[in-house]
């Protein structure tokens, strides 16, 4: 197979038996550079009996062994990074060094997870009753399917792996079929670092593959990334066969931007927000809230800044902005802008003609931003997902908050003043899970949690963080009592702390 795309089960890589491909493209050429295998529910069967039979030794190793993987595979990752960001951008599209901003973030969760024997430490009462000792514990969950997105092919398996082996679990891992050679080499190199074979498993796929994840008896929890449909589906379809789930889906982000703010930093956070990784981005802000008198000032500010990016291929060093995943995408992003147009918006910066001289059959577009959009617009409800930029306008800080909270979506959003009393009854008063102030996209490092609200997120818990520790590992209460000489007697009487 070109490229070298190969399932990995077991400790080994292995042949797709199904006899079915999908193909990998470079979004800047439109030229496919490979194909993927697409896994058979047999062939994940059998990766899901790998991780089950490793997990039995797996989970029961000491915590240090399950370091001196980790501290290894951090320095192997660190070591390769400028590698792996290659692989993203080539088969995703971003710049490279948004790629190895990517590689950056996560090793970030290496690193906390490299720290599981502080993040695991259970509590202990003493002399609860007579005599009577109470401990909880937190002990792996089993088999944990991993599900990742086509725009982050290597932060977001590194958001879940890392912390799911450090908690004692054993992994099967579906990457994209859009761009699965970035995550492939993350496996090989967890291989490389003495992971033990079968603890993390990798199979390529489509639906067929997710489904069999989710509905396997073996299969305990499921880690999801993905857009909100498909999120609500893994949801209802994995809880209904027994598993407990994390889900992050869609956003539509908004960014507020108040009279007193800083109209140029808000302009400078606004167009990287909103453009940067082509707006591929679960974080991206997709609506800046102007509060007039300032938004036509704020509109050509960014305007000025959004005509001036630099689009071309990833890794040419002075582009800015690279193309559109695939060309479908491209061609769905594209058309909410004369959508926009005929709904009554105002385009202001119009990108969906650009053509990128020499990349004429790459996926490229170019920004767009709109003004004047009203909440009924297609551009506003949906999720779009590429580099189109709406702007409301608002009346006031209240109207401006009230048309945020009414989004289904509560991923992330940020406010842009220097009114610190707005600020902070801004970050309690509005509907999402991740707050920014004067700071467009407000991903949190590793020690926190990354999640969104509503239709943001399906389950009870973020990701990483000690969310990630909670959901990969089950509690346990140990209530303890050592016989006495003087004990004994039948009472059956409920249990009392005396």
């Amino acid at each position: 197979m070109v490229n070298g795309i190969r399932h990995w089960i077991d400790g080994a890589a292995a042949d797709g038996t199904s006899g079915r491909f999908g193909q990998v493209t470079n979004p800047a050429t439109g030229q496919v550079t490979g194909q993927v295998p697409l896994a058979s529910a047999d062939e994940v069967d059998t990766a899901i009996a790998a991780a089950a039979k490793a997990h039995a030794s797996w989970s029961t190793s000491s915590l240090a062994k399950r370091t001196q993987v980790l501290f290894k595979f951090r320095e192997l990752l660190d070591a390769h990074r400028d590698e792996i960001a290659a692989l993203i951008t080539a088969e995703h599209g971003k710049v490279h060094s948004d790629a190895l901003g990517e590689v950056a973030r996560g090793l970030e969760i290496v690193e906390l997870a490299c720290g599981i024997p502080q993040l695991l430490k259970g509590q202990s009462s003493t002399q609860v009753s007579t005599r009577v000792d109470v401990e909880s514990i937190r002990q792996p969950v089993g088999v944990v399917a991993c599900i990742t997105p086509f725009n982050f092919p290597a932060m977001v398996p590194l958001w879940m792996i890392p912390m799911a082996i450090a908690c004692g679990n054993a992994v099967v891992l579906k990457p994209s079929e859009k761009d699965p050679s970035a995550t492939q080499r993350l496996v090989e190199l967890f291989a490389a670092a003495g992971l033990p074979d079968g603890v993390l498993n990798l199979v390529h796929g489509d639906k067929e593959s997710v489904d069999r994840l989710l509905t396997h008896p073996d299969v305990a929890a499921v880690s999801f990334v993905g857009s909100t449909p498909i999120a609500r589906y893994v949801q209802r379809t994995a809880v209904e066969h027994g598993k407990r789930v994390q889900a992050l889906a869609g956003a539509k982000n908004h960014m507020l931007v108040l009279p007193d703010a800083d109209l140029d930093q808000a302009a400078d956070a606004a167009v990287s927000a909103a453009y940067g990784s082509a707006g591929e981005r679960c974080m991206a802000v997709s609506v800046v809230v102007a509060v007039d008198p300032i938004g036509d000032e704020l509109v050509g500010k960014i305007a000025e800044r959004a005509r001036a990016l630099a689009i071309g291929p990833g890794d040419r060093e002075s582009s800015e902005m690279g193309p559109l995943v695939t060309a479908e995408h491209r061609a769905k992003v594209a058309s909410y802008v004369p959508l926009a147009r005929e709904q009554g918006a105002e385009v202001v910066v119009d990108g969906t003609e650009l053509v990128v001289p020499g990349y004429e059959d790459g996926f490229f577009i170019g920004v767009s931003l709109l003004d004047k959009v009203r909440p009924e617009m297609d551009a506003y409800a949906d999720e779009i997902f590429g580099p189109v930029l709406c702007v409301v306008r608002a009346d006031g800080y209240r109207d401006a908050v009230d048309l945020i909270n009414s989004s289904r979506w509560g991923n992330g959003t940020a406010i842009f003043t220097r009114d610190g009393g707005a600020a902070r009854r801004f970050q309690l008063e509005v509907e999402a899970g991740m707050v920014g102030v004067n700071v467009p996209i407000p991903v949190p490092v590793g020690y926190h949690s990354f999640g969104g609200w509503k239709e943001s997120l399906f389950g009870d818990h973020h990701i990483y963080g000690t969310d990630g520790v909670h959901f990969y590992t089950r509690g346990k209460v140990i209530t303890t009592r050592w016989p006495d000489p003087s004990d004994g007697g039948v009472d059956l009487g409920f249990p009392q702390n005396t």
